[in-house]
């Protein structure tokens, strides 16, 4: 499974479905439609900064509220290649391994990194290294079946190459 490095953008707890992606533009599921609005209840500036492999750091219980797979998909349709969070409300890392978006949870990491820090995080090891400040954390590695469920950019495309 590859790895993923980018800059991070910093959230804190209980960052819930609906200001990842707003009920409002629900309508569609043209996933780059949906990336065009991807944060922008809790930061206006993200879709403007966000760049192809950022990553995104928040606390407890990311994801939270309805149980909407447009919230992943925004996610990585504008180019994120990884959430990083202390905890994660258990239906969106569901949705989000669905959806071939890799998620990794790591409570020190989530702590101590910041927001402009430059991250890299290794899926088969599971090690997040914070490329900024020299430091790396133990995360919690995906299972190969589940590896390979994310490389093959989710679940329904796995299933059609078995």
């Amino acid at each position: 499974m590859k790895a993923a490095c980018g800059h991070v953008f910093k959230y804190g707890d209980n960052v819930d479905t609906d200001v990842i992606i707003p009920a409002r533009y629900l309508n569609s599921s043209d996933p780059k439609e949906l990336a065009t609005h991807c944060m922008e209840d809790i930061d206006k500036d993200f879709v403007k900064n966000v760049k192809e492999g950022d990553i995104i750091v928040a606390n407890k219980n990311f994801g939270c509220g309805s149980s909407r797979e447009h919230a992943p998909i925004s996610i990585k349709a504008a180019g994120v290649s990884c959430v990083i969070a202390e905890t994660f409300a258990r239906i969106f890392y569901r949705n989000a391994i669905n959806i071939g978006l890799p998620i990794i949870e790591c409570p020190d990491a989530a702590k101590e990194i910041e927001a402009g820090d430059e991250v890299e995080v290794n899926f088969d090891t599971g090690v997040i290294t914070d490329k900024t400040k020299g430091t790396s954390y133990q995360g919690q590695a995906f299972p190969p079946f589940m590896q390979k469920i994310i490389d093959c950019e989710g679940l329904v495309n796995y299933i059609n190459q078995k």
